[in-house]
């Protein structure tokens, strides 16, 4: 073991020992240790053990240690140490900008253990709460996390879209726009990619030479098939190589494993030709069956609806015609009340459903009682402003531990629907989940179950669930699924929507907006919705302004 890896040990357990806020002399002279050990002019392990302790800088204490990890190549109290601390937290000392005095905030005051989970609270404005965090300081963090989260493999599918223009004009002008045809992950809008998947009519030779710029992307992987780039922002270019056989390859990897081997079975005469389409709906033309469109080839079930030509026609973008879920700086939003309303109107919405977070959320400046009296009186009044657009009272309130939520009968009444949701103490098994989650169904004042597993995509799993029961429940209570379109939640999971649907249940896709911008987000509720099939009339905030009036008095 060299001086480096002795000096990273050292640094490691001062942070985590400043994390935990143990003592503060020792983790000082631990980090100090590890400045002294690195500018050492020798190697630590060419010295025997007994003259360390006469190197400046080298205590006892640290000797001790330093012989442990030459013997042992571990430090049992960094071992210890680590071991209490989640991966996650460990993980935000890579984040510039973040010391172990801001991560023990972020840890023990705000109960964050992710960097995900800590770039999803820049969002919603979380951080400029706390003592030590301002504007400015959020802003630095969200921008340091989104670099870094760059570079880790796997991105969410608005991150994908932000670059996929760019990337695939790129490819157009290096190979023309006729041999170039995206497919994979993102064209089958799943919700997370790994890959960006393209199939280009050239011979692997062409591709190569075609990328030797002046700053060319890391060929990383080669095969008979395909060729793998990581690209400057970390994302991976997997393009299927090959003059020949191009109509086969895009319709190949525009489907999942089991669709496409089910099609080819159920079709075995297909002909593969190596045409010029723009895409592969002559193959579903060809069998006289209805085109099945990329974000529905998941499973083998779906070629039977398209045989009897019962695909169902499903929601689009235009279908939203009120904003239901957001937050405004009466909580944690970024603009004003009359702002989020305003804006709405803009966009030719007809409403809007203002759900600020409730008193239990103080880290997100929740509305107590009396707050709550005088948000109801703005809302009246900017109601008479913008007739007939509406406002709609609402709260985003907590579901606590055992299940109730977090205002008496009397408040809760007074608000023209209810979104339930758990933000604290995650971490519990599927018995604990399941009371909570089912308590707060059976509330009489419960409209909306919020983002119902709480999950963040590639930061926090989601506390487990049972789906039926919980379906079960909304029957039985009359409440709406959320389909939280934040596109690190997308909270249901399509997955389970089609199920939720067949018996009989609304879902209802919701941006939860912190801010005006935060509208957009509803396409990326609407594009995992598709994927499960849904229309406008099995979604809640497709509802006119008339509609959901009824709705509401019903």
């Amino acid at each position: 073991m060299d001086n480096y890896q002795i000096a990273e040990n050292f640094s490691l357990l001062s942070k985590l020992m400043d994390i935990h806020g143990e003592n503060s002399f020792k983790a000082r002279s631990y980090g100090a240790a590890a400045f002294n050990i690195e500018k050492l002019p020798m190697q630590l392990s060419t010295i025997p053990h007994d003259e360390l302790f006469s190197i400046k800088g080298i205590g006892e204490s640290t000797g001790k240690k330093i012989i442990e990890l030459l013997e042992t190549g571990e430090l049992k109290a960094l071992k210890d140490i680590i071991a209490q601390t989640p991966a996650g937290v460990i993980e935000m000392l890579n984040i510039k900008g973040l010391g172990p005095k801001k991560i023990a905030t972020i840890w023990k005051d705000m109960e964050i253990e992710s960097i995900g989970e800590l770039l999803y609270a820049c969002d919603e404005n979380r951080l400029k709460l706390y003592k030590g965090f301002g504007d400015k300081t959020q802003q630095n963090i969200k921008e340091t996390i989104e670099f870094y989260q760059q570079n880790q493999g796997s991105h969410l599918y608005a991150q994908v879209e932000a670059v996929v223009p760019d990337i695939k004009n790129y490819l157009e002008r290096l190979f023309t726009p006729d041999k170039v045809r995206l497919t994979g992950a993102f064209l089958r809008q799943m919700e997370t990619i790994d890959e960006l998947e393209f199939v280009i009519s050239e011979p692997a030779e062409n591709i190569k030479l075609k990328f030797q710029t002046a700053f060319p992307p890391e060929l990383i992987e080669e095969t008979p098939a395909y060729i793998i780039y990581k690209l400057k922002n970390g994302l991976k270019l997997k393009l299927y190589h090959g003059k020949e056989g191009r109509d086969e390859k895009l319709f190949r990897y525009s489907g999942s494993n089991e669709f496409v081997e089910s099609f080819i079975k159920t079709f075995p005469e297909i002909e593969f030709n190596n045409g010029n389409a723009s895409d592969d709906s002559h193959f579903f033309e060809k069998e006289k069956i209805q085109y099945i469109p990329p974000y529905l080839r998941e499973t083998a079930t779906i070629i039977d609806g398209a045989k009897s030509f019962s695909l169902p026609e499903v929601i689009q973008p235009t279908d939203i015609k009120g904003i239901i879920h957001s937050h405004s700086t009466w909580s944690d939003g970024s603009h004003t009340l009359e702002q989020m309303a305003v804006a709405a109107k803009e966009k030719g919405l007809e409403y809007l459903i203002i759900s600020d977070h409730s008193k239990s959320a103080f880290y997100a400046n929740g509305l107590t009682e009396d707050r709550i009296k005088a948000q109801h009186e703005e809302i009246e009044k900017l109601n008479e402003k913008l007739n007939p657009f509406k406002i709609f009272k609402s709260i985003e309130s907590d579901i606590l531990n055992d299940g109730n939520l977090d205002y008496s009968d009397n408040i809760l009444s007074t608000f023209d629907l209810v979104i339930a949701s758990v933000h604290s103490n995650l971490k519990m098994p599927e018995e604990k989940a399941m009371m909570r989650l089912l308590n707060a169904i059976e509330n009489p004042h419960t409209t909306i179950l919020g983002h119902m597993t709480g999950r963040l995509l590639l930061s926090r799993k989601g506390y487990p669930v049972n789906y039926e029961k919980i379906f079960e429940a909304c029957i039985a209570n009359k409440v709406v699924i959320e389909l939280n379109a934040h596109p690190s939640r997308l909270d249901i999971d399509w997955r389970y929507i089609e199920a939720a649907l067949n018996k009989g249940l609304l879902i209802s896709i919701n941006p939860d907006a912190h801010a005006i911008e935060g509208y957009e987000d509803c396409k990326y509720g609407i594009l995992v919705a598709q994927k499960a099939g849904v229309t406008k009339e099995k979604n809640l905030s497709s509802f006119s302004l008339k509609e959901f009036k009824a709705y509401l008095k019903k």
